[in-house]
């Protein structure tokens, strides 16, 4: 299936955050069947507090379209987007959201809230979450649990 194999992409990026020292979040962006932008979480490389995956692969998609609109993209993440992130992707006006594991205290797609699917927002981006949800958790509890 595409979702799987363009969530490994994202777990290949999510990699390269770890590598980094940065939180293990990596981020593909793909339309027309090839990927128009990647990324991993930055933000302590940049020290900036907006350098999550999304945000960078969405800005490297919207350079590659030669537009902000991405319209008919589908973003693959390996942690469902947060509140920010969730808000770029309607901006951006994203067809789909493809994300692994689930962000209990932070995620703005199922978890918390569900703005990618609010009825009062001028876009909506469908959703599905849990792709390669386990390899996703695992890369993030091998990053975070020893900083507990």
């Amino acid at each position: 299936m595409d979702d799987e194999r363009y969530m490994r992409l994202a777990l290949d990026a999510a990699r390269e955050a770890l590598e980094a020292g940065e939180a293990p979040v990596g981020c593909v962006v793909v339309r027309d069947g090839r990927v128009i932008g990647r990324a991993h979480n930055q933000r302590e490389t940049k020290g900036d507090p907006t350098a999550h995956a999304e945000v960078l692969a969405l800005r490297s998609a919207a350079r590659a379209a030669g537009s902000w609109r991405l319209d008919g993209a589908a973003v693959y993440v390996t942690l469902e987007p947060c509140c920010m992130c969730a808000g770029a992707l309607v901006n951006a006006r994203v067809e789909r959201l493809i994300y692994g594991a689930l962000a209990p205290k932070s995620g703005a797609c199922e978890s918390l809230y569900r703005i990618p699917e609010d009825q009062r927002l001028n876009h909506r981006v469908q959703v599905r979450g849990g792709v390669c949800a386990e390899e996703a958790q695992a890369l993030l509890k091998d990053f975070f649990e020893p900083r507990r």
